[in-house]
């Protein structure tokens, strides 16, 4: 009695990406714990003349030694994996290979996930339903050292921003105070601690507060430290 193959879990499609001649192909690690979703998105990288899948692991565990005897340019990590997690493995080869891309390819449209992701080192986060449409794209962007987000994982970006600007929380790279960098740009503009009390009408002793917090929370040294640090954030003109 005949068996018909399984079928695999995405139907490839084409993309136009000829390879340039004489550049070879990105190798590709590929750590699913699934054969089939192994065999499918294999389909759909290696139709790809750019793209080439040279070695597959079952767990977390076996994709970081593949990564370590074998020669590869991009991890393709599913989450969920006995042994040791996507998430897990992430961690690990971020600090075993540096210049390695790591991709996330997921059936969990999480946003902790996604965040968490995030933070192990991974360039892009794609989900198993729309592989055929968005992993092809989302390598070659990991390659280019760009960020391939899916549409949902945008928007949760967007609303973790928002939530932490509304519960007062600094934004990122906001780091100094309106009023830090005030006192900031008057010191690097050369003005006396006396002097910038007269312009903000505040105390000497608020100003000499104020240039000790920016020391710390700036972590340098003394007054011409903080004026590079000034100039490179466009406050004062070199």
């Amino acid at each position: 009695m005949q068996h018909d193959d399984p079928v695999t879990p995405f139907a490839p499609e084409p993309a136009d990406a000829p390879a340039t001649p004489g550049v070879r192909p990105t190798r590709i690690l590929l750590a699913d714990d699934h054969a089939l979703v192994r065999r499918g998105v294999r389909l759909i990288l290696d139709q790809e003349p750019d793209l080439e899948v040279v070695a597959e692991a079952g767990d977390g565990a076996e994709a970081v030694e593949r990564a370590r005897s074998q020669e590869v340019d991009l991890a393709v990590l599913d989450i969920a994996m006995p042994r040791m997690t996507g998430l897990q493995a992430a961690r690990e080869l971020a600090a075993l290979r540096p210049d390695l891309r790591i991709l996330m390819l997921t059936m969990h449209d999480n946003e902790q996930y996604f965040f968490q992701a995030l933070k192990a080192g991974a360039s892009g986060y794609v989900l198993k339903s729309v592989a055929d449409r968005d992993l092809v794209a989302a390598c070659r962007a990991a390659i280019r050292d760009e960020p391939f987000l899916y549409p949902g994982a945008v928007t949760a970006l967007i609303r973790h921003y928002l939530d932490r600007v509304r519960q007062g929380e600094e934004a990122p790279g906001q780091i100094l105070t309106p009023r830090e960098e005030e006192v900031l740009k008057l010191v690097a503009e050369g003005h006396s601690s006396k002097e910038i009390a007269e312009m903000l009408f505040i105390s000497v002793k608020t100003v000499q507060r104020h240039r000790a917090n920016l020391l710390s929370k700036l972590g340098l040294r003394d007054r011409l430290e903080l004026t590079r640090y000034a100039i490179r954030a466009g406050l004062v003109e070199p």
